[in-house]
């Protein structure tokens, strides 16, 4: 009742605020403010057991700002300090950072979740059972630089699809036709290559693309090697030969990191290659792999192909897992520690 009092698409309630509600003397108070007289006066009034939401720190620039007088305003309206939003960790925001500040060690601490991301990642950066496979996709280069010059130094192989691909084939001399390609990175993308050679890192191109004219889900389709492209096509999804080649290393994998899909999933006649690749990685994790997935696109993957469940971890946060997997550690992590 109290839940329908205040609305419940409008807080956002979680799972574990849900619990806390669930005795009957369980009271939910809200207030139009995260700081101030109203938020101060609410919660001195506030009994054991009780739960207050404040509004949204956003509202005040000095939230992304990361001000200290204002996190010391938040801070000293509580006691403990627990952190449990994985997905803005990387951001050095006055409540995700900065608060944590004003609390002594023993007052703040990693939420359930955050924990658990944390001890996920652990596996993949200090810890991994060999051999160690990531998986790239998505549209660019340019959003995985970082991302692919720290994997250099932790993977065995690193299996590359989506548009991303056409950028290191183009950087081998092929014809990639009006495939996707970031022109400026071609460079880039071959010392990575180069780099990879070095390092005795095995980089896996799709070996053929399932192509066509115009970037349409109805367009008819064709496949062809990935180096040798028509001119008037392009390349939408990883071929047979590819997804043959990727699932056999990946379902040899004892550890495995996924990020990205392999095609335009979101087009059925480009989803084969995402949805093939879902499939050796929960075969892989049935195998006693362990499997972490992270990023927007490859987790909406996984859920459209109903293999969330099959896989060890999914982080909930795209950019944060990104970040800490290339960095080793985020700001709101530090701040905790």
């Amino acid at each position: 009742r109290n839940l329908q009092k205040f609305g419940l698409q409008y807080l956002g309630i979680g799972s574990c605020l849900l619990e806390l509600l669930s005795g009957d003397d369980a009271r939910l108070f809200s207030v139009e403010d995260c700081i101030g007289k109203d938020a101060e006066e609410l919660i001195a009034e506030m009994e054991e057991g009780d739960v207050c939401l404040l509004e949204n720190t956003r509202f005040y620039p000095e939230e992304e700002a990361g001000d200290e007088a204002f996190a010391q305003k938040l801070a000293a309206l509580a006691d403990v300090y627990i952190n449990d939003a994985f997905g803005a960790a990387h951001r050095e925001h006055a409540s995700t950072c900065t608060v944590a500040r004003f609390f002594a060690p023993e007052n703040k601490a990693f939420g359930f979740l955050m924990a658990k991301e944390l001890q996920s990642a652990e596996q993949l950066l200090n810890t991994p059972a060999r051999p160690y496979v990531a998986i790239l996709g998505g549209a660019k280069v340019s959003d995985k630089i970082l991302l692919i010059e720290s994997l250099l130094e932790k993977v065995d192989t690193i299996v590359v699809g989506g548009g991303m691909a056409y950028t290191f084939l183009k950087a081998q001399g092929g014809e990639i036709g009006k495939s996707l390609v970031e022109v400026e990175r071609i460079n880039l993308a071959g010392e990575l290559l180069a780099k990879a050679q070095q390092k005795g890192v095995k980089i896996l191109l799709p070996i053929d693309s399932v192509c066509a004219a115009e970037f349409k889900n109805e367009s008819p389709a064709q496949t062809y090697k990935s180096r040798e492209i028509p001119s008037d096509k392009m390349g939408l999804d990883i071929g047979e030969i590819a997804i043959a080649e990727f699932s056999q290393t990946i379902e040899r994998a004892k550890t495995i990191f996924w990020n990205g899909p392999m095609g335009v999933f979101e087009m059925d006649n480009f989803s084969a290659g995402t949805r093939a690749i879902a499939e050796s990685v929960a075969k892989a994790t049935a195998q006693g792999a362990f499997s972490l997935v992270g990023g927007g696109d490859s987790v909406a993957a996984l859920h459209a192909t109903g293999k969330a469940d099959a896989v060890s971890f999914v982080s909930t946060g795209g950019g944060a897992m990104l970040e800490l997997i290339e960095q080793g550690t985020l700001p709101g992590v530090e701040a905790i520690k």
